[in-house]
């Protein structure tokens, strides 16, 4: 009996260090993560520091059941757009529907589409990418986290373990530069993260305008970008040839676009495609906002609906 109960306790000790082993710590996922989180400030303007301490702390640096088993990094729910695989998990309620990954950097690219996308974070990208004390406080304010300690929490994961000098090297400067094509108080300002061209940003998307030499290929090399992106960000095929002066987007367009564009209406010659474009709102959905069928065009004098479905 007694060699049974210290085969037992041998065999739960072994179970013990080889989980203490297969852990992750603190400054192996930040040496393991911290270029994606890079690579995602110059993308998105997040500070590279929000991001780590937000992985961090809801990861448990990289050891949570999300985290290990669905790449999950962020706590990311399924919500009723998410299409890809899923993993149910016990959290605010029993057996919650979160997202799958296949590998980690989709689900940092959906943290930072989240806080794009959604207006009541517009603000903090007016920020500066260095200020994290103010993302952090910002995020609380937004409602990103419910524990009235949250901004304290990041800032100390920040400062306990200096990820301020991931911050470095990105300045986000506004600059008044009117639109090339004829719109109603579109954004549209500089971002001056890549050293090689400008990068404007229109209802909170950041954009290039294609120089001559310019392909699919260089410009995904160069904004870091995988083949597929820049395709489905512009509702491009992957036979469409690029043009110079043409307006290409490196981030996702939005579901509607920017207040204080409502209505657009349409002039002689212009494409639902064009106006998708113009406005940084997706093409399906701006299709759909106006009852119209996909590849239908508008006819001049149509005055089309972009933030909301079009009155019946």
């Amino acid at each position: 009996m007694v060699d049974r109960y210290l085969l037992v306790f041998a065999l739960l000790f072994q179970s013990i260090v080889a989980f203490s082993q297969d852990r992750l710590s603190r400054e192996e996922y930040i040496e393991k993560y911290s270029p994606i989180a890079i690579n995602n400030m110059k993308k998105y303007g997040i500070p590279a520091s929000i991001t780590l301490a937000q992985a961090l702390l809801e990861s448990d640096n990289g050891n949570s059941e999300l985290a290990r088993k669905a790449n999950n990094h962020f706590g990311i729910k399924c919500h009723n757009d998410w299409t890809g695989a899923k993993m149910y998990h016990d959290d605010d309620r029993k057996h919650e529907c979160f997202r799958k990954y296949d590998e980690p950097e989709k689900s940092f690219f959906d943290h930072s589409q989240f806080l794009l996308s959604a207006q009541r974070y517009a603000f903090l990208f007016k920020l500066g990418s260095t200020d994290y004390k103010a993302w952090a406080h910002g995020l609380k304010k937004a409602g990103y986290a419910t524990n009235p300690r949250y901004p304290q929490l990041l800032i100390k994961i920040i400062e306990d373990n200096n990820l301020s000098r991931f911050d470095t090297g990105v300045s986000v400067a506004q600059v008044n530069k009117p639109s090339r094509k004829k719109s109603k108080n579109l954004d549209n300002y500089v971002i001056d993260i890549y050293n090689t061209r400008e990068v404007y940003v229109r209802n909170r998307i950041k954009y290039i305008v294609v120089e001559d030499g310019d392909t699919y290929e260089s410009l995904t090399k160069e904004f870091d970008l995988m083949p597929w992106q820049l395709f489905k960000y512009n509702d491009l095929t992957k036979d469409s040839t690029l043009k110079a002066g043409q307006e290409l987007y490196i981030q996702p367009k939005r579901r509607r676009a920017a207040r204080g564009n409502s209505t657009h209406k349409v002039e002689a010659g212009e494409t639902m495609y064009q106006i998708s474009q113009q406005y940084g709102v997706r093409l399906k959905l701006l299709y759909r906002k106006n009852y119209m069928r996909f590849g239908e065009q508008p006819h001049e004098g149509d005055v089309l609906y972009l933030r909301r479905k079009k009155p019946l």
